[in-house]
Order: C-alpha cells, then structure tokens, then sequence
C-alpha cells in the first residue's frame, strides 16, 4: 500500500510539472502588469462615443472604454489577480503611439484608426469599427461635398489621417481650401460653431458624436461622399505576442457570443451621456464583417 502510494505521489508530482511546462511564462505587457499588480488605460476625453468624460466623474467612458473593461476581465482571469488596479492615463492624437512605445500606456482602446505606417511603431488588436471620412456641416451652409469647398476655411483635429488626407487631397485636386488643425475633436466642432471653419472632416461616426452635442443637434448635418477609411483597434506594444492573443481573445469572444451587439447599441442607437442624445448609427455591414471574420489590417 506504501508503495502504491508513493508511485501515486510521484505521477501527480510528473504531471503537475508537465501541466506548469505547457503554461508560457509570462513575459512582456503582461509580466510587467502582474510584477506593478496595475494595468494602464490610455483614454481619449473628447472623442464621443468611443472615449470621452461626459459627467461630473471624470471618468472616461465610451464604446471604447466598455471594450477595454472587458478585456481587463480577461487579464485578471488570466494572472488570477481579481484586484488589479486599473488606472487610466489621458492621450491625444498626438501623445498615444509614444506613451503606448514607451510604457507609460499599457493598452489604448479610443478611435486610433490601422495604418501600415502606424503598424511600424505599435501592434494593433481585431477591429471594433469601421469608420469613413466624411464632413459636418451647419444644413444651412450650402456645403453638400467637397467641390463645394472651394477657397474656405476647413477644420479637422491634428495628428490624425484625417488631417494628412485631406491636405493631401486639396493638394492634388487644387480645392484651395483652408485646413485648420484643431488640438483635438472638441475644439473643432467648437471652431466649427463658431464660424471659424465651415465644415470638419473626420470620420463619420466621431461626426456623429460631436453633432450629438451640439446645443441643437438638428442644425447639423454629415454630408459629401465618403473619403478615407479606417478600421478602428486597440493599441498595444509591438513584438509582444503574448498580451497582444489575451486582447484578440477577448474581442473574438465578444464576437462570437454576439455581446458585441449589445455594447455597440448601447453607444451608437440609445441615448448616451451627458445629453441623453441618440447617435442613431447603426452598424454597418462592413462592421458586421469584421465581427464574423475579425481583422487588424489597414483598410485597403
């Protein structure tokens, strides 16, 4: 019986080695966040519905934000740490790719859009949007597409794709037309109201999101034939494959399960914070693609 015994301790003792040797170490992104116990949001606070404050909190929130929270789950699951910390670090367009570089961001979940040249500097999770570059206009303004923008003032946020765009197309089809680069989406639509630009350029569902709050939303209106387009992803670093497959993990179960349905409803077709304003956008069939077959490649 003894030795019955002590050869059944020995097996478990084999096999508990064999189950700990198919277990990866944990390396990159998701050593450093197990070793600080605190995972590091990048958020946006203007980019409506994907990321911004909308209340008295402070606290971001968004369709972004709710896609972060989930695979924050994922980790805790993962390193079995159901009190890791969640903080949240504020990026701009021109801030988000250097602080996710250099470690301050952990993972930044907004309205950055994939590109090849982007591709070079981070990595990019499956696509959760996708998104056309289209203009917001007063519906009084006349403007109706971009031949209609001829020798005015043009606004649309710096360091996006957006502003290269659509300097490169007034550019090449000699619009004559006034780019003016706005710090970020809020303060465009401010220069928007108050004149200083007849239409912004951006893509459309951020349109969508500022258009819903405006004092009046219905004296706006998206219009002209779409121009760019982009998927949207969540950033992380590059050459970390391990944090990189828990992101894309969580996204494709969300997909699959469908849940994906109900977190974008409730951003983009019922009302949202502060206004209580409905985006009325439903999902395009370009989404629904990328939720069946998820993605992270530039758009082509």
């Amino acid at each position: 019986m003894q030795k019955i015994t002590l050869i059944g301790c020995t097996l478990g003792l084999l096999l508990g080695t064999q189950v700990q040797a198919t277990e990866a170490p944990l390396t990159g992104t998701l050593s450093k966040i197990a070793n600080a116990n605190s995972i590091t949001l990048g958020y946006r606070d203007a980019s409506v519905p994907f990321s911004y404050v909308g209340d008295q909190s402070g606290q971001p929130m968004g369709y972004s934000v709710d896609l972060a929270k989930k695979i924050v789950e994922r980790i805790k699951q993962k390193l079995a740490l159901p009190q890791l910390q969640v903080k949240y670090n504020l990026v701009t367009s021109q801030t988000r790719i250097p602080l996710v570089q250099n470690g301050t961001v952990d993972l930044e979940c907004g309205s950055t859009g994939v590109t090849a040249e982007r591709q070079k500097q981070v990595a990019f999770s499956y696509g959760f949007i996708y998104v056309k570059g289209r203009l917001l206009t007063a519906k009084d303004s006349g403007i109706k597409s971009f031949a209609d923008l001829r020798g005015k003032n043009v606004v649309t946020t710096a360091g996006t794709t957006n502003e290269r765009f659509l300097k490169s197309y007034n550019f090449d089809n000699k619009i004559d037309m006034f780019v003016i680069s706005a710090k970020d989406h809020g303060e465009a639509f401010q220069m928007l109201q108050s004149g200083r630009a007849v239409a912004f350029y951006m893509d459309d569902a951020l349109l969508y999101g500022e258009r819903a709050k405006a004092l009046d939303p219905h004296k706006w209106a998206v219009v002209g034939e779409q121009q760019s387009r982009e998927i949207y992803s969540c950033m992380v670093r590059k050459d970390d494959p391990q944090f990189l497959a828990l992101v894309n993990g969580a996204l494709a179960d969300l997909y699959s399960s469908g849940e994906i349905n109900g977190i974008y409803q409730r951003w983009f077709q019922q009302p949202i914070p502060p206004k209580g304003l409905n985006l009325d956008f439903p999902m395009t069939s370009e989404l629904k693609a990328i939720i069946a077959n998820p993605v992270s490649d530039p758009v082509e």
